[in-house]
Protein backbone atom coordinates (compact mmCIF):
# COMPACT_ATOMS: atom_id res chain seq x y z
CA UNK A 1 0.00 0.00 0.00
CA UNK A 2 1.09 3.54 -0.50
CA UNK A 3 0.43 6.55 1.37
CA UNK A 4 1.42 10.14 0.40
CA UNK A 5 3.47 11.44 3.39
CA UNK A 6 3.94 15.16 2.05
CA UNK A 7 3.04 16.94 -1.02
CA UNK A 8 1.88 20.37 -1.32
CA UNK A 9 -1.21 20.41 -3.41
CA UNK A 10 -0.16 24.19 -4.97
CA UNK A 11 3.26 22.38 -6.52
CA UNK A 12 2.37 18.78 -7.37
CA UNK A 13 5.54 18.01 -8.52
CA UNK A 14 7.29 16.86 -5.24
CA UNK A 15 6.43 14.05 -3.09
CA UNK A 16 7.10 11.76 -0.07
CA UNK A 17 5.47 8.39 -0.24
CA UNK A 18 5.59 5.74 2.45
CA UNK A 19 5.11 2.26 0.97
CA UNK A 20 4.40 -0.18 3.86
CA UNK A 21 5.24 -4.23 4.14
CA UNK A 22 8.18 -3.47 1.70
CA UNK A 23 12.17 -3.22 1.80
CA UNK A 24 15.12 -2.20 0.82
CA UNK A 25 14.68 -4.42 -2.77
CA UNK A 26 11.72 -2.45 -3.50
CA UNK A 27 12.95 0.96 -2.81
CA UNK A 28 16.16 0.44 -4.70
CA UNK A 29 14.63 -0.76 -7.71
CA UNK A 30 12.51 2.09 -7.68
CA UNK A 31 14.62 4.65 -7.00
CA UNK A 32 16.68 3.18 -10.60
CA UNK A 33 14.00 3.32 -12.97
CA UNK A 34 12.88 6.93 -11.14
CA UNK A 35 16.31 8.16 -11.84
CA UNK A 36 16.21 6.68 -15.69
CA UNK A 37 13.03 9.19 -15.81
CA UNK A 38 14.37 12.62 -17.60
CA UNK A 39 11.17 14.25 -15.39
CA UNK A 40 12.98 13.67 -12.33
CA UNK A 41 14.91 15.87 -10.41
CA UNK A 42 15.71 13.70 -7.48
CA UNK A 43 14.59 10.42 -6.14
CA UNK A 44 15.80 9.24 -2.59
CA UNK A 45 14.36 6.52 -0.15
CA UNK A 46 14.95 6.25 3.38
CA UNK A 47 13.92 3.19 5.93
CA UNK A 48 12.69 5.06 9.16
CA UNK A 49 13.79 2.07 11.55
CA UNK A 50 15.04 -1.27 10.53
CA UNK A 51 12.06 -3.05 12.50
CA UNK A 52 9.63 -0.99 10.61
CA UNK A 53 8.76 -3.04 7.39
CA UNK A 54 8.17 0.54 5.60
CA UNK A 55 10.08 2.68 3.08
CA UNK A 56 9.79 6.61 2.31
CA UNK A 57 10.18 7.58 -1.27
CA UNK A 58 10.28 11.12 -1.56
CA UNK A 59 10.29 12.16 -5.77
CA UNK A 60 10.91 15.94 -6.94
CA UNK A 61 9.97 16.25 -10.89
CA UNK A 62 10.74 19.23 -13.61
CA UNK A 63 7.13 20.09 -13.34
CA UNK A 64 4.45 16.81 -13.93
CA UNK A 65 2.99 15.35 -10.70
CA UNK A 66 5.56 13.20 -8.63
CA UNK A 67 2.66 11.19 -8.12
CA UNK A 68 1.81 10.00 -11.90
CA UNK A 69 5.80 9.86 -12.15
CA UNK A 70 6.15 7.26 -9.43
CA UNK A 71 2.94 5.25 -11.29
CA UNK A 72 4.93 5.04 -14.43
CA UNK A 73 8.00 3.97 -13.01
CA UNK A 74 6.16 1.37 -11.07
CA UNK A 75 4.89 0.05 -14.41
CA UNK A 76 8.17 0.35 -16.16
CA UNK A 77 9.78 -1.57 -13.49
CA UNK A 78 7.09 -4.51 -14.18
CA UNK A 79 7.86 -4.29 -17.43
CA UNK A 80 11.71 -5.09 -16.83
CA UNK A 81 10.72 -8.07 -14.63
CA UNK A 82 8.45 -9.41 -16.93
CA UNK A 83 11.47 -9.30 -19.41
CA UNK A 84 13.84 -11.01 -16.77
CA UNK A 85 11.62 -13.29 -16.20
CA UNK A 86 10.29 -14.59 -20.01
CA UNK A 87 14.65 -14.28 -20.62
CA UNK A 88 15.44 -16.30 -17.16
CA UNK A 89 12.39 -19.12 -18.84
CA UNK A 90 13.60 -19.19 -22.02
CA UNK A 91 16.51 -19.71 -21.00
CA UNK A 92 15.71 -22.57 -19.10
CA UNK A 93 13.83 -24.61 -21.92
CA UNK A 94 17.01 -24.12 -23.95
CA UNK A 95 19.21 -25.50 -21.70
CA UNK A 96 16.51 -28.32 -21.34
CA UNK A 97 16.50 -29.01 -24.73
CA UNK A 98 20.41 -29.66 -25.05
CA UNK A 99 19.86 -32.48 -22.10
CA UNK A 100 21.33 -29.96 -19.66
CA UNK A 101 24.48 -30.93 -17.92
CA UNK A 102 25.29 -33.75 -20.88
CA UNK A 103 25.37 -31.01 -22.82
CA UNK A 104 28.25 -28.74 -20.58
CA UNK A 105 30.52 -31.95 -21.10
CA UNK A 106 31.02 -31.76 -17.24
CA UNK A 107 32.87 -34.64 -15.90
CA UNK A 108 35.81 -37.00 -15.61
Amino acid sequence: MITVLTRSYQDQSQATFSLTDEDHTLANSLRFTLNQDPRVTFCGYSIPHPSDARVNIRVQTTGDPASEVLKDSCQDLMLICQHVRSTFDQAVVEFKNKKGLDAMNIGP
